[in-house]
């Protein structure tokens, strides 16, 4: 079977096991945390994050995929201390994530903006998968943009189209962050496929965030995964309605076709630590294997179709078949 890049190294797809696949050990904005550094301890939150990552391995997860990239603070340096201190696979990730606007590095590198090979973006993305990520020589496995409400804003196309050369040269799968409420997975698809990129390789996150199955299952017979991969984000959908449409797309014969997640991290800067228990209680790696499980068993979702979601698929993703 095809080998995986972990932060650890090249492992056996045959062998990730329970896969969490839209998960991240951290999110935070390093000039801030570098110039204002309050309430950031760098061997406080490598000691917190092998913890908790450690007691989602003791609950039988194997591996998660980190879709950590440029724009959400991506230290693979970082994420390599805890890695070396954990039993679990961490995949990482190359790309950018941006809801509208390409970062000023880029708007005047590369004449071409259609995010051709000639892309700079294009060239570094294909370097992280190839090479290694920042001289480590520690690779990505997987691509990761970005399409939100805004649409398909010229910055968000160029990212779009450099992760699709980037897909042509390596052939890594892509991982999409959507927004369901605007259909943004549909002009995602649309735009990935007229670069050529199909949508076999191609992950679109945050399904779980609309209970709309019309618009799901159109997804999912294009042929592309669907991430249902934000559980404890209660106050966007509510667990009931997560769970529900899950146990809806089992039932209509769609396992193959779905993810399981939680989007949680070790730390993130976006929001005060002390809030996030208040508006997501659950919001953390061990709820998928305490509550959703369990829910998904009580409303009909037999192992086979669980082991689907955590083993089958995403071993599929990344082995390419």
């Amino acid at each position: 079977m095809p080998l995986v890049e972990t932060v650890r190294g090249p492992v056996d797809a045959g062998t990730l096991g329970r896969t969490l696949m839209h998960e991240h050990v951290f999110i935070l904005n390093e000039e801030l945390a570098r110039n204002y550094p309050a309430g950031w301890d760098e061997d406080a939150r490598i000691e917190d994050a092998v913890a908790k990552l450690s007691a989602l391995a003791a609950r039988g997860c194997a591996t998660i995929a980190d879709p950590t990239v440029i724009g959400l603070g991506r230290d693979i340096e970082r994420v390599a201390r805890v890695a070396a201190r954990t039993d679990l696979n961490i995949i990482a990730a190359t790309g950018l994530y941006t809801y509208n606007d390409v970062p000023l590095y880029f708007r005047y590198r590369g004449a071409d903006r259609a995010g051709t090979s000639d892309d700079p973006m294009t060239r570094m993305f294909i370097g992280d998968l190839a090479e290694g990520i920042a001289g480590t020589g520690i690779r990505a496995a997987f691509l990761k943009c970005a399409i939100e409400e805004e649409g398909l804003t010229p910055g968000v196309q160029r990212v779009l189209r450099a992760v699709a050369a980037a897909h042509a040269a390596t052939g890594a799968p892509v991982m999409v962050h959507t927004h369901p409420g605007s259909g943004s997975g549909l002009a995602a698809l649309d735009e990935l496929a007229s670069a050529g990129t199909g949508p076999a390789g191609v992950l679109l996150a945050h399904c779980g965030d609309t209970a709309d199955l019309d618009y799901l299952t159109r997804l999912a017979d294009a042929g592309c995964l669907l991430g249902m991969d934000r559980f404890g984000l209660d106050i966007i959908t509510s667990f009931e309605d997560r769970v529900g449409t899950v146990a809806a797309l089992c039932e209509r014969g769609y396992a193959g076709s779905l993810v399981l997640s939680h989007d949680a991290s070790c730390y993130i800067d976006w929001f005060p630590e002390a809030v996030i228990p208040m508006f997501a209680p659950k919001w953390n790696y061990e709820h998928i294997f305490d509550d959703v499980l369990p829910a998904l068993r009580e409303r009909g979702v037999t192992q086979e179709q669980l082991d689907t979601m955590l083993i089958e698929n995403p071993r599929r993703y990344f082995a390419g078949s």
